[in-house]
């Protein structure tokens, strides 16, 4: 419902803005700000009961208290409890504002983690109520954490939640009656009380996989919908062409290096689509380096042979300059010339290119997303080819295929993900994967380390500028930050380029700054103005510099296995051995899982079980709804069950019309169903 929070009793223009902070604006967004985890304090445990690191609720008296001071702004309350069969020590920090009260012989229940050694069991900052003749019923209860911002307490969302549902409780239903009781899913009202105020663990859980089920069944309905349309189309375009495939037979031959069994077996899959008259709509997943542009190359040659324009596009000029330059001496022996279309043109260089574009004059086209602008008419599109997926959405893709002839188009990524649930997430897509390496290319040697190198490490980059190489260092955040006591690239940047790396070339790259700014960095670092680059995860994918051979990820314990394997890829771009440093205060499993596999695919097999919240792939590429609840990693065989239910719905469409406009009414600006 579209009800203002500012409805709720107590929400005033304070509170309404920072719930805004939280995404939350209306009585329904509050009920979709989902529980992040809870705690459940019906568990009440005996203090002889219990368990070193478990989180449960203990009842006890008072028997004596103590203060001791930590620091000028910090104390300490040692409290001693005794549930009359064994005892207990709490301890709970204050500030300046004063200490927590307890009456000696009063009987107060307790909720937080157990720690247990030698002198016996405590707690730190526990939960805490007081017996006033009867408990507070809603403390022996399963509380929701929230996701909170600056000025909201898990309390008073609690206090909020709890306000809506009793005033406005949820009123419509979002998933069809049929597909409810097929798979046992538990009505949109039950699950939404359940989920913030559950009755047991179990209705929290059946509460939970309802609305898992619901954002999985959404992004599967749109996205087999849209590849139902795509499978429909019959005025693509066919490049079956003998003239054309001699030429391509004769230009691999020319290549200088030979194609692996990965690059053919996936070629033979790309030329095969673009036989058909129904439009390509392929993803080719390759690892890093794995060698995905000669097959760019090879479409766009095929395309062009037949007599049609081939479009290149990358997700940053310096991108599209690298890819312009490797394109171009390829195609030189067949008097091609590549046309560079990229946002800093000037003026007149720009309507050149364009009018070129129009009246087929440029039949290889290379550039950013400056390529898909109103103001590009193609004269005859065949192909549209695109480097990076993540960066390109259905959206963008849709607006190249508005032509006369729907164009093929080919999607390239470098970040290896489990082809059973690429299949499932890139259904709009066919999927082609590339696994080997080019000959030649050296694997990069991995070293997981502590700290206590850092110093060794410093004095071998010394050495390797020394030589003329280059470097990365990457970090996770821009900035310093009380809260987590990160290495920031700011901070490291600022020291070590005045410090250690005082008389090496240093630059500075991070996503605060503006995209002029970040493409200038990356090109003085392509052309070894920059020796060490100092970065946060902005640093390009596939931007090629082989000078570039070593990366030093710091806090590399804050990264996912996907990250540090594409951050490694970074290097080891030429024919020297590169090497990966990973520091870390502590050496964490997902470090050695690193160190010792160099296979992306497999890696990625292990985030899948490894990783923990978060949306890996950003579903927002698709022009879909970004998830609050499900997670790709590890909702799987929800993913699964949601797609068998999509593929229902939309194979019994006359049954389902009302549900289809309604999905369409909810979501207007996405894929139209």
């Amino acid at each position: 419902m579209s009800v203002p929070v500012t409805f709720l009793k107590g929400v005033k223009s304070v509170r309404a803005a920072q719930l805004a902070k939280l995404g939350v604006c209306t009585i329904d967004e509050l009920y979709e700000l989902f529980p992040r985890s809870y705690e459940d304090r019906s568990i009440v445990r005996k203090i002889s009961q219990l368990q070193d690191g478990e989180t449960v609720t203990v009842c006890g008296y008072v028997q004596q208290t103590d203060v001791k001071k930590v620091n000028r702004q910090l104390s300490v309350l040692n409290v001693k409890i005794s549930d009359e069969q064994a005892n207990m020590r709490i301890s709970v920090f204050f500030g300046k504002y004063g200490e927590y009260q307890f009456k000696i012989g009063g009987l107060y229940a307790f909720y937080g983690k157990v720690t247990k050694n030698q002198y016996g069991a405590s707690m730190t900052n526990p939960v805490i109520s007081e017996y006033h003749g009867e408990w507070d019923s809603n403390f022996f209860s399963i509380q929701p954490v929230y996701p909170l911002t600056k000025g909201l307490t898990q309390n008073v969302l609690r206090k909020m939640v709890a306000e809506a549902l009793k005033v406005a409780p949820p009123s419509y239903e979002t998933m069809p009656k049929e597909i409810l009781e097929k798979y046992g899913l538990l009505r949109r009202d039950t699950a939404l009380k359940n989920l913030h105020f559950p009755q047991n663990a179990e209705m929290a859980e059946k509460s939970r996989y309802r609305f898992k089920f619901e954002e999985l069944f959404t992004l599967q309905l749109m996205l087999l919908k849209l590849k139902d349309v795509k499978t429909k189309i019959t005025n693509g375009i066919s490049f079956k062409n003998a003239d054309a495939d001699s030429k391509i037979a004769q230009f691999i031959s020319m290549l200088p290096f030979e194609l692996t069994e990965g690059q053919k077996k996936v070629w033979g899959e790309i030329s095969a689509n673009m036989d058909e008259k129904k439009a390509m709509n392929r993803l080719v997943i390759g690892d890093v380096g794995s060698g995905k542009t000669v097959l760019a190359v090879l479409a766009m040659l095929k395309a062009v042979f037949a007599g049609y324009q081939a479009v290149f596009m990358a997700p940053t000029e310096v991108l599209a300059e690298q890819h312009y330059e490797s394109v171009s001496k390829m195609l030189e022996p067949f008097g091609i010339k590549p046309y560079l279309v990229t946002g800093s043109l000037t003026a007149k260089e720009k309507r050149e290119a364009l009018q070129a574009i129009k009246n087929e004059d440029a039949k290889c086209i290379i550039g950013t997303h400056a390529l898909i602008q109103p103001d590009v008419i193609y004269g005859n599109l065949g192909i549209a080819i695109t480097d990076e997926q993540h960066r390109f959405g259905v959206r963008q893709r849709a607006m190249l295929a508005q032509q006369e002839h729907t164009p093929d188009v080919l999607v390239m990524t470098a970040t290896p993900i489990p082809r059973t649930l690429a299949l499932i997430l890139y259904a709009d897509l066919d999927v082609s994967t590339l696994r080997t390496l080019p000959n030649g290319r050296l694997p990069i040697k991995t070293y997981a380390l502590e700290y206590s190198m850092y110093d060794r490490i410093c004095k071998w980059i010394i050495r390797l500028a020394g030589e003329g190489r280059q470097v990365y260092m990457v970090y996770p955040v821009i900035e310093e930050n009380e809260e987590t006591p990160l290495k920031s690239v700011t901070e490291r940047y600022n020291t070590l380029s005045k410090g250690v790396f005082a008389n090496i070339k240093c630059g500075l790259l991070h996503g605060k700054m503006s995209s002029s700014q970040k493409e200038s960095v990356m090109r003085e670092f392509k052309d070894g103005k920059i020796q060490i680059l100092f970065s946060t995860t902005v640093v390009e994918v596939g931007v090629d510099v082989p000078n570039a051979v070593l990366m030093v990820v710091e806090n590399a314990e804050r990264f996912g296995l996907a990250q540090l394997h594409q951050l490694r890829g970074r290097v080891g771009r030429g024919k020297i051995q590169s090497y990966c440093v990973l520091f870390s205060e502590k050496v964490t499993e997902r470090m050695k899982i690193t160190e010792e596999t160099a296979d992306g695919f497999e890696l990625s097999e292990q985030d899948l079980v490894l990783r923990g919240p978060g949306d890996f792939f950003g579903v927002e590429q698709h022009g879909l709804p970004p998830f609050k609840i499900a997670n790709l990693y590890q909702d799987t065989e929800i993913l699964k069950t949601a797609g068998d239910a999509a593929r229902y719905i939309l194979e019994n469409k006359e049954k389902f019309g009302g549900f289809l406009d309604f999905m369409n009414k909810k979501y207007p600006d996405r894929v139209q169903l």
